[in-house]
């Protein structure tokens, strides 16, 4: 099957493209640095029917590497842009294609219990997070009129993450930077970079529509991870800040994130595509 990874340099693509090779997929490795530039329509067609894939995976994004929460929507703006007029272009330039999309698994409307894929995404979400929230019902709308799949990935975990040994929350946390917000109630459901790209693997071979929750076993809130991975880290137990006194320096959106985030059950995935995560929420893990 010749498989088209659109953003294959990202850290999802990376753990994806050798998985691919393995199983005997022929992978069309697409990015910036291979002349796919999602942005850029006409010469995005060209490359894509030059290509001829079978199956489009659909990871574009450009998230920057440390986001301040009051400019989310600003430093989101090209990887919103990728998933709504990049998506487009994908599916013009290959009609006949399968397309699998990545999607986001912490956008639903807050709640009590972990999401399923019947609940709706954030109805009403902070001002910030707005036009982020616009771009993924648009993503999940152009790939579901695709015929396609949407995998919702949890907060990404792994090589290259936020989480890594340089990444921006792990030195948050080493310099102290990172405090519990009011009752540090939101749900994270974490997904390994590993995990994710095995789930498109077993997607391949299944002809899914609609979306799936691609995330681990083991919903937390970030009152009980933020504490232990600092532990983990020998970094200094995080502070306690009211949500009030926070407000000023995280605004709405940031409050939310710390506060109001609602996990995901991966119940769905796990029976239709015999998906299992191999890591489970990694403050749990060895080091």
């Amino acid at each position: 099957m010749r498989v088209l990874v659109a953003g294959a340099t990202g850290v999802i693509g990376r753990q994806l493209v050798p998985l691919l090779d393995a199983v005997g997929h022929e992978v069309i490795a697409g990015s910036r640095s291979t002349g796919l530039d999602a942005l850029d329509h006409d010469a995005a067609v060209r490359y894509v029917r030059a290509a001829a894939p079978d199956v489009i995976v659909n990871l574009l994004t450009a998230i920057p590497h440390a986001i301040n929460p009051l400019t989310f929507a600003r430093d989101m703006e090209l990887t919103s842009r990728l998933r709504t007029e990049g998506t487009r272009t994908l599916i013009e330039a290959a009609p006949g294609a399968r397309i699998i999309s990545q999607g986001l698994a912490y956008a639903y409307e807050p709640g009590d219990g972990p999401a399923d894929e019947e609940t709706p995404l954030w109805q009403n979400p902070p001002a910030e997070f707005t036009a982020v929230r616009d771009a993924l019902i648009e993503l999940e709308s152009l790939t579901a009129r695709a015929g396609g799949l949407v995998l919702r990935i949890g907060h990404l975990t792994g090589p290259g993450t936020a989480y890594d040994a340089g990444g921006s929350t792990t030195r948050a946390i080493l310099a102290g930077q990172l405090p519990v917000v009011g009752e540090g109630g939101s749900v994270f459901s974490f997904t390994n970079a590993h995990d994710a790209a095995t789930s498109v693997v077993a997607a391949l071979d299944r002809d899914l529509t609609g979306a799936l929750n691609v995330v681990d076993d083991t919903p937390v809130t970030m009152a009980e991870w933020l504490p232990a991975l600092a532990a983990r880290l020998g970094a200094p137990e995080p502070a306690r800040v009211p949500v009030e006194m926070a407000r000023p320096a995280l605004g709405g959106w940031g409050v939310a994130f710390m506060t109001g985030l609602r996990g995901a059950d991966n119940t769905r995935a796990r029976l239709q595509l015999n998906w299992r995560p191999r890591h489970s929420a990694f403050v749990h893990e060895k080091a």
